[in-house]
């Protein structure tokens, strides 16, 4: 995944963050997402969580 990726938003104010990203950054439903817009008006997006492996599958937490 390139440094940067652009995504649309919903009439809600939602973005899907790509998954090559969320991965990344070790983001997962319920994450808490903090947008930061510094002086220079650049956006940074950062998670206090560690990241996960490329090749995590999401689906196996659902397993019983």
């Amino acid at each position: 995944m390139d440094a940067s990726s652009t995504c649309s938003m919903t009439s809600k104010g939602q973005v899907t963050i790509p998954k090559a990203l969320r991965q990344q950054l070790g983001l997962a439903r319920g994450s808490r997402v903090c947008f930061v817009l510094p002086a220079s008006g650049f956006g940074m997006l950062k998670s206090q969580r560690p990241t996960v492996p490329a090749d995590f599958d999401a689906a196996c937490l659902l397993r019983p």
